[in-house]
């Protein structure tokens, strides 16, 4: 299957916290959306491997996914080298996305940082020919680049070099997130606490997006950084 925009995340949950509102807008304008998850989590101190799993796949009927899929890296010892690009590249040929976006270029956990520039180099490797790699079938398959690669704002926070306006998609946006009832906020829950599962943290995530919305005069907003210039074919594309 196509996609028109692909989201990679070193960990379930990555891209739920920082860019699903930007994929729901891009489905309500018609675009195929899908995630990639590099690992699943296992190192987390709530949930297991298989929760992690579970709550992917509600967060994913939330989000109205046309694809998602775990590629089962070491969560946290995962490295962008060959063994760990070759998967990716992979996954790009075999959806074809034209807009992919990867984790934070930096950030709190490692793994983000790492993930940035694992993904961004395997969108560059995976339009080189000579890099063989098998689709589900067996086959060869076709080298395929991506026109765009942009890097979603995690927990550091980081310049933006544009905005999304996610105000109409944020009450889904947000019902994606607490898909994942063992990782963030949930009293009814007997394991222990982590910064992420504290209810101060789910404020945080409230108004970080409520800043990145200010920034361009809306209620709720999702921040981007880019490796080069971002480019349109009219000046009032840009609001």
């Amino acid at each position: 299957m196509k996609l028109d925009i692909l989201a990679f995340g070193a960990h379930p949950d990555d891209v739920e916290m920082s860019a699903a509102g930007t994929l729901l807008a891009a489905a309500a304008a018609g675009k195929k959306i899908g995630i990639v998850d590099f690992t699943r989590g296992e190192l987390g101190t709530r949930g297991t491997p298989v929760t992690r799993a579970e709550e992917a796949a509600n967060a994913s009927r939330i989000l109205g996914l046309h694809a998602r899929e775990n590629l089962g890296l070491a969560d946290g010892f995962f490295r962008n080298d060959r063994e760990h690009q070759l998967p990716l590249i992979a996954a790009l040929r075999r959806y074809q996305p034209d807009v992919v976006l990867c984790n934070a270029i930096t950030d709190r956990h490692p793994d983000h940082g790492r993930g940035a520039q694992l993904a961004s180099d395997a969108c560059f490797l995976s339009g080189l020919r000579m890099i063989e790699t098998l689709g589900e079938d067996g086959q060869p398959q076709l080298p395929w680049r991506p026109r765009v690669v942009y890097h979603y704002i995690q927990d550091r926070q980081l310049p933006s070099d544009f905005v999304v306006d996610i105000t109409p998609h944020w009450v889904k946006k947000w019902e994606s997130i607490q898909a994942y009832q063992t990782q963030f906020f949930n009293p009814s829950l007997d394991q222990p606490q982590t910064y992420l599962s504290s209810q101060e943290f789910g404020k945080f995530m409230e108004a970080r997006a409520r800043e990145f919305g200010h920034l361009i005069g809306v209620e709720f907003g999702e921040g981007f950084t880019r490796q080069r210039p971002v480019g349109v074919r009219e000046i009032s594309d840009l609001i």
